[in-house]
């Protein structure tokens, strides 16, 4: 007799084969299969077959702020893929790619007395953009005539992508690539701005003195300073005040440094403003974007910079910025874009993250209760549930999506970036979710062990 063998199902033959972001290769890796995404919600399958239909608070890492199966990139989308899909950048253009840049210089911040970010750069993803900044802020500085320029200046707590020279001016200590130090350029860093909630005029201005310093000691090898402006995501979805911003700009220009904004996490509305650097009207010299530029559709980035920045570059010794993907520009990424960026100019975003923000609030404040809860706080379109501990991720994503929620907790945060179109109710059913999961999991833990997990801060 002929034995069939059972079918394998299509999570076990991913873990036989595939790596996930910041995972094991291990065959037991936690994972749901997803069979259907539309508007703000998934519909999983799990390894024993139940099916649970979730709100994605996510956004699919920050990205999908239109959500799923959105008519208007849909149509842009398939428009493109009518014409052509991929063409080289090098030598050639098309109306896609350029479009997308005069649409990009139309919205980038912009204040009276400073030049604007009026020149483009398309990449292939966040990290890469962060890359091009930092080659083009070193080769700024050399065709300035300030060759040793060649470090940078950061702050503690920040986080800009996952590729060498991104990982390098990330928080080296308690970031996410203390694994890589022969990998990573001796960078500068300067402490963490005070946080939001509990900074005063005093502190920030202790903390301005402290970069000044900073600045000065090293400013002879620097050639510029990066940072995520207003909010820090991966690195602990940290809100600092927007006054800072303007002590950055301040010390960039005293000593001859660009400033460098990574508003990948940040831009096209998330934190309430179009750009993070409007929170301070701060325009800088060069600009990172990606994530929800096209609207989570397809992988896309863009560094902007000034026309000063590339004058320099262009007339220097290289005669050219030196980087070239093979996909640059390419113009299906490019169409559904402009779509995604014509829907934020219809300008309805304010209100929608202006909503989601209040639901987010309220909806999380029962959670401030919770004894395995140190701090809950929000910024625009952001919602975060910090834990005393390390989250289980495993247990509280299991019991988040058993309450209809779909979240990728990290470190001891519990998050929420949810896409703009989410109604109300879907945010309630976001915080419900959240706080019921963490009270699920930590609670419990909380109560086995006799109390809070660690002492109150």
């Amino acid at each position: 007799m002929t034995q069939v063998s059972a079918p394998v199902s299509l999570i076990q033959r991913d873990r036989a084969r595939l790596w996930h972001p910041y995972a094991t290769a291990s065959p037991s890796l936690p994972l749901w299969e997803v069979e259907a995404a539309d508007g703000v919600r998934l519909r999983l399958r799990s390894e024993d077959g139940t099916r649970h239909e979730v709100v994605d608070a996510m956004s699919s890492w920050w990205s999908a702020i239109h959500g799923y199966r959105h008519p208007v990139l849909d149509a842009a989308a398939k428009r493109q893929l009518d014409d052509f899909s991929h063409v080289m950048f090098g030598g050639l253009t098309h109306a896609p790619a350029v479009e997308l840049a005069e649409r990009l210089v139309d919205m980038a911040p912009s204040a009276p007395g400073r030049s604007r970010l009026d020149r483009v750069f398309l990449a292939d993803s966040g990290s890469v953009s962060v890359e091009v900044a930092l080659k083009l802020a070193v080769q700024f500085q050399t065709a300035s005539g300030h060759p040793r320029r060649q470090r940078f200046l950061s702050i503690r707590g920040g986080y800009h992508g996952d590729t060498s020279a991104a990982m390098g001016v990330c928080d080296p200590v308690d970031g996410m690539h203390a694994a890589f130090p022969g990998l990573l350029a001796g960078n500068v860093f300067a402490p963490r701005p005070p946080a939001a909630a509990s900074a005063t005029p005093e502190t920030v201005q202790a903390w301005a003195a402290e970069l000044q310093g900073t600045a000065a000691a090293h400013a002879g090898e620097l050639a510029a300073i990066i940072v995520e402006p207003v909010l820090q995501g991966a690195g602990g979805m940290y809100p600092y005040p927007a006054d800072c911003l303007t002590a950055l700009r301040q010390v960039a220009d005293r000593h001859g440094l660009l400033l460098i904004f990574d508003e990948i996490a940040t831009g096209f509305g998330r934190t309430g403003e179009l750009f993070a650097a409007d929170h301070a009207g701060v325009v800088p010299d060069i600009m990172c974007v990606g994530k929800a530029l096209t609207g989570g559709y397809l992988t896309l980035a863009a560094m902007l910079c000034t026309a000063d920045v590339a004058a320099a570059v262009s007339n220097g010794p290289a005669g050219a910025l030196l980087h070239g993907p093979t996909f640059m520009g390419n113009p299906l990424a490019c169409a559904v874009a402009n779509a995604s960026l014509s829907i934020i100019d219809d300008g309805g975003w304010q209100a929608d993250v202006a909503r989601i923000g209040a639901g987010l609030a309220s909806g999380l404040a029962p959670a401030g209760g919770l004894e395995a809860v140190a701090d809950v706080r929000t910024l625009g379109a952001v919602g975060v549930i910090e834990l005393h501990e390390p989250v289980d991720v495993t247990a509280v994503t299991a019991a988040a999506i058993r309450h209809g929620v779909w979240v990728r907790p990290f470190r001891n945060l519990v998050y929420a970036m949810p896409p703009y179109i989410s109604t109300a109710a879907d945010i309630e059913q976001i915080t419900a979710g959240m706080t019921a999961a963490v009270a699920d999991v930590h609670e419990r833990a909380s109560a086995r062990s006799g109390g809070a997990a660690c002492p109150p801060r």
